[in-house]
This record gives structure tokens, C-alpha cells and sequence, in this order.
């Protein structure tokens, strides 16, 4: 799939609050807990659970939830396909942060291990 700046504005416009009870229903329908969805955020974002909690409570969308996030290091290591999409190519820094966080809460629903998600 290709890439396009309506796709990018698109993503950078949504808001984190509308997308996140999506991520609870997905993880918690393959019986993992939201404190591990926190977990996964938190160590994406390097956000705290004050931090985060704010973030749900509030309209930020994507492009504000990034904006003042310190995305671990160990981000680059998220490898493979999201809607569609090879993270590791994806070229917009933020659309690619927003496919990480998806791929993230993807791996925690399948049921991989917390230390294989969080890169240790």
C-alpha cells in the first residue's frame, strides 16, 4: 500500500480518546488486562500513568499524544504489517509512531509475551 498525505492528516486528526476504548475492547476480548495495555503505551511513550490517563480523559489527538511523547529507543525494533502497512517503511513519523502503538496492542491480543512486546 501506498502512503499519502491525506492518509497522514488523516491519522495526525484522530483523537487518542476515540481510538483508545478500541484498544481496551481488543485486548480485553483476547483476555489480556488494560494495565497491560497501560504497560505497552507507557513504554512506547515514555509517558507516566498520570500522563496517560490525561491523554484518555481529554480530546489530544494523535498528532498532540506524540508531539510530547519520548518513543523508546527500542521503537525501531517493531517490525512487520499493520492495516495493511510494513511499519519499518512507513516514512511519516508520526502515521509510523500511531502503526507502532497498533502493532503493539495487535501483539498484546494475539497473546505474545510482555518481554517480546516490549523489546527486552
Amino acid at each position: 500500500m501506498k502512503e499519502s498525505s491525506s492518509h497522514d492528516e488523516k491519522i495526525a486528526k484522530m483523537r487518542f480518546s476515540s481510538v483508545y476504548p478500541h484498544y481496551v475492547t481488543k485486548v480485553e476480548k483476547k483476555g489480556r488486562t488494560v494495565p497491560e495495555l497501560h504497560e505497552v503505551i507507557l513504554w512506547l511513550t515514555g509517558y507516566t500513568e498520570e500522563q496517560l490517563q490525561s491523554f484518555i480523559s481529554d480530546t489530544s489527538t494523535f498528532e498532540e499524544f506524540f508531539a510530547t511523547a519520548k518513543v523508546n529507543e527500542n521503537a525501531s525494533l517493531i517490525t512487520g504489517s499493520i492495516c495493511g502497512y510494513r511499519v519499518e517503511e512507513i516514512s511519516n513519523p508520526l502515521t509510523q509512531n500511531v502503526r507502532y502503538l497498533d502493532k503493539l496492542v495487535d501483539e498484546l491480543a494475539k497473546g505474545r509475551k510482555m518481554e517480546k512486546i516490549l523489546r527486552k
